[in-house]
């Protein structure tokens, strides 16, 4: 088959999976999630070489814990025990993010050590997934709108980032991790994102559920986070399979690689999200 057909149809059946999935209930939502962070461990475990059964567990674990946390009403945690262990859960991931940021500066290409390996599985890679289900809720529930356009910035900052890049690039952003990343397409990703973001908030939101003048300061700044953070974790995914000698995550999606390979914006994107929708509830 021809690899820009394969490439075609695997992209299409993922993004027809996860629309069709994040729009049919919220548990269909948390499942695909679930099996997305369970993927993404097994292939982040063959990158860094870790104990894969270890990981599994306790991914498993935390996600449940977590998927609790998302419901005020449940047998196992109250209200303000859910919310203690998110703002825990928060703080050790903005922690690990910024550990994150000193290992792709880090001058040599070098393993991080068993302790470190752990801290990365927890903090980069199983909590962001925590936080991807607990961004769709708010005071009226779950609103799958919020995630998918999330998800449409990442695509459009990606895809122009490629565009524009491929285009007029000529200053490298990142080259000895990403030598086809350029600072022209970086720019170009992060204002195309801000164009839709200006879309999706007019015509995607009703104007009861937001009003429409802060709806567009609030997805226009969320596309300046996706676009800036977004590249930062595609950077960090690339540093670690550089280590690791590979091309892709996986091979999961023909033409495309691994989830990984396809959820590393996101994953480092979530969490700052998830702060800057808490700091809009304090200042409000």
């Amino acid at each position: 088959m021809n690899e820009t057909l394969k490439r075609t149809i695997s992209g299409a059946i993922y993004v027809i999976l996860l629309l069709s999935l994040i729009l049919y209930s919220t548990e269909s939502f948390f499942v695909l999630f679930g099996v997305f962070l369970l993927i993404a461990v097994f292939e982040f475990c063959n990158l860094i070489q870790l104990n894969k059964i270890y990981a599994l567990i306790i991914s498993s674990i935390i996600y449940f814990i977590f998927y609790k946390t998302n419901f005020k009403q449940n047998e196992l945690f109250t209200n303000e025990t859910g919310h203690n262990l998110t703002l825990a859960a928060l703080i050790i991931t903005l922690i690990v993010s910024i550990k994150c940021l000193l290992f792709l500066f880090e001058q040599k290409n070098t393993a991080p050590n068993l302790f470190s390996k752990y801290v990365y599985l927890i903090g980069y890679i199983i909590l962001p997934f925590v936080f991807i289900t607990k961004i769709p809720f708010g005071e009226k529930g779950y609103n799958p709108k919020i995630i998918i356009s999330i998800f449409i910035l990442i695509w459009t900052n990606d895809t122009f980032a490629f565009i524009v890049g491929k285009s007029i690039g000529k200053n490298k952003l990142f080259e000895k991790v990403s030598p086809k990343k350029t600072i022209e397409g970086f720019i170009g990703g992060v204002l195309f994102a801000v164009i839709a973001s200006y879309i999706i908030s007019r015509y995607y939101f009703e104007p009861k559920e937001y009003y429409f003048k802060k709806s567009v300061v609030i997805w226009m700044t969320i596309a300046i986070i996706v676009g800036v953070f977004g590249t930062i974790g595609d950077l960090v995914e690339s540093k670690f399979k550089r280590i690791a000698g590979v091309k892709d995550s996986g091979n999961i999606m023909p033409g495309h690689g691994g989830i990984l390979d396809r959820l590393d914006s996101v994953i480092f994107v979530a969490p700052v999200i998830f702060l800057f929708y808490q700091i809009l509830n304090y200042v409000s």
